[in-house]
């Protein structure tokens, strides 16, 4: 079964980009469902704001990967890889640095506090033991660290610091991210975008899929899938334009990364960008600004990470100083007017 031709838009408006037929975001959003929980992410996220202090800093972290789904009905689908590492450490460290988190994330990818637990090679009850009178508790080994991140969890959770939002699919995480975009954009400097999520490049417009499971007797499969908007740009120019953007750039080549992450910087104006390699993104990144012509370099040593220490610890921290004088900036040039 051939999808062919039919997973084009032959109305779309076409971009410049290398002579290229992209959408227009908006047609994208004309054309996909959105997700079944947009309303009550709605509603949570007004509390939650409505919650914190005048001058709180806050922060939308996006983490893990999206789908894009073949079928209406969906059986099979193209899956962006990421467990959610970057996302959920990060958090944890925005938190500890007295930001408000917004945690929009891939359903079943890692959450912070949870992701210590979260091992492909471990399942919740190999942190548990039956005692001789028949009850359940917590291995020793594990107790202290787990009352440790379980005290954290509850104190901010609580505490209205972190609210999580989770996302499936590429439509459900774009929905989302216009609407929690649109509601911190009031914050203004205030309000961080930090975008860890592995965001699909390609997708199947809803019209053009199947809407049952492809069958296999049909024999081979072919796919022509559309590109994606750039939904950097809205964000930057309409959606939060005065908010602090903080973009991540993966690649496997070296020789790509920081002509792709400066390309990014002028093409949509946004504050940063985080470029990793993929091999080494454990411990080493680089920031990339419009305000200098040489990245700042993030590096942790090979002894610090067996030890057990996160990259993510470094680059939050440069992060938020960075965002506090941001944040200083726009108090004073409000100041001047």
């Amino acid at each position: 079964m051939s999808l062919g031709d039919n997973a084009v838009f032959d109305s779309a408006p076409l971009s410049p980009l290398a002579g290229r037929r992209v959408i227009d975001p908006d047609t994208y959003f004309d054309h996909n469902k959105p997700p079944t929980n947009l309303e009550w992410a709605h509603t949570e996220i007004e509390k939650f704001l409505r919650h914190q202090a005048p001058d709180q800093r806050v922060v939308l972290i996006t983490s893990g990967g999206t789908t894009v789904p073949l079928e209406n009905n969906t059986v099979r689908f193209v899956d962006n890889f990421s467990a959610g590492t970057r996302g959920s450490c990060s958090a944890e460290q925005f938190l500890s640095l007295g930001y408000a988190v917004i945690f929009l994330y891939r359903e079943k990818s890692l959450q912070p506090f949870n992701r210590n637990y979260s091992e492909n090679t471990r399942g919740m009850l190999s942190y548990l033991e039956e005692t001789e009178d028949g009850h359940v508790r917590v291995k020793p080994e594990w107790e202290q660290k787990i009352r440790r991140d379980l005290a954290e969890y509850r104190k901010y959770m609580d505490g209205d610091k972190l609210l999580m939002v989770n996302f499936t699919t590429l439509a459900d995480y774009l929905f989302l991210l216009r609407e929690v975009s649109l509601m911190l954009a009031p914050l203004g400097s205030r309000a961080m975008f930090y975008l860890a999520a592995a965001v699909s490049d390609f997708f199947i417009p809803s019209h053009s899929m199947s809407e049952h499971k492809i069958q296999s007797g049909d024999g081979d499969l072919t796919l022509r899938m559309n590109q994606v908007p750039k939904f950097l740009r809205p964000l930057v120019k309409n959606w939060a334009p005065a908010c602090y953007i903080v973009s991540f750039k993966l690649e496997t080549d070296p020789e790509l990364l920081g002509p792709k992450a400066k390309h990014a910087l002028d093409k949509y104006g946004h504050q940063v960008v985080v470029a990793n390699m993929l091999d080494t993104r454990k411990w080493q990144v680089w920031l990339y600004t419009r305000e200098s012509t040489e990245p700042c370099v993030i590096q942790i040593s090979q002894q610090q990470l067996a030890e057990g220490r996160d990259i993510e610890q470094d680059l939050t921290e440069e992060i938020s100083r960075r965002h506090k004088q941001f944040v200083a900036n726009h108090h004073n040039s409000t100041q001047q007017q």
